[in-house]
């Protein structure tokens, strides 16, 4: 029994399994704040979507934390995932002018968490290379999320799909460039620009916005991403091995 409790593949599996329950229990609260906004996820196929959503973030939690308990600041930027679920669920809904207002709504929560998840991170003392790219990564999904909406509520051309798609381009090129991966310096001009993205993005979308004001919210996000972006690869270009 001593051998059993102490064997590394079990006490892993056990690990697996509580981070499993508590992506299983935030998943609850998901589908309860689904039903709160009944104007914005009506069918099946918004609760389709937004429950695939979350699932295949939890199955990436569960496969790249194995450490058991998630941590506060972790289930903060959790709870963020099942925002940003509703948010993909909400954007195949034919909704009314209320629904548009939920769904800008959640988003614009989804962004509040982004300051609060790092702020906890930061007063626990339980900062973590997994969290920060969690994050991140829910910022791009996002970030495409919003854009895809300008395309289909605000009727703007695909260019805006060029803000979301970046990061994903920038991954992509990490694998022909390997010096992308190196790490980047810490940067509150980074941070400004992704927060500036998503609000940007918001304004643009409100129904009261006219579709000449929201393309050029939407450009001033993408300006501001591509300044971003090249300042970091620069950075990185210079400091890479010849």
């Amino acid at each position: 029994m001593f051998l059993y409790r102490n064997d590394p593949s079990t006490l892993a599996l056990s690990k697996r399994l509580y981070t499993a329950v508590e992506v299983v229990l935030v998943g609850l609260v998901l589908v309860l704040a689904g039903h709160g906004f009944p104007r914005l996820i009506q069918g099946t196929g918004e609760w389709a979507v937004a429950l695939l959503v979350y699932g295949l973030i939890g199955v990436l939690i569960v496969r790249f934390w194995p450490h058991g308990a998630l941590g506060w600041a972790n289930r903060v930027t959790l709870v963020r995932s099942a925002l940003i679920a509703l948010i993909a669920g909400g954007l195949i809904a034919n909704v009314s002018v209320v629904g548009q207002w939920q769904w800008l709504g959640i988003a614009a929560a989804a962004l509040l968490l982004d300051g609060v998840d790092g702020f906890v991170a930061r007063s626990t003392h339980c900062e973590s290379d997994f969290g920060a790219r969690f994050d991140m990564e829910l910022d791009a999904l996002l970030i495409l999320l919003l854009c895809l909406a300008l395309i289909t509520t605000a009727e703007l051309a695909p260019w805006v799909l060029l803000i979301g798609a970046m990061r994903y381009g920038f991954v992509l090129a990490s694998n022909i460039y390997p010096w992308l991966k190196a790490p980047l310096f810490p940067s509150w001009r980074r941070k400004a620009v992704c927060v500036w993205q998503v609000a940007a993005l918001l304004l643009a979308l409100t129904p009261l916005t006219p579709s000449d004001v929201s393309a050029l919210f939407a450009l001033s996000a993408l300006i501001t991403l591509v300044y971003s972006f090249g300042v970091d690869m620069w950075w990185l270009y210079r400091r890479h091995p010849v």
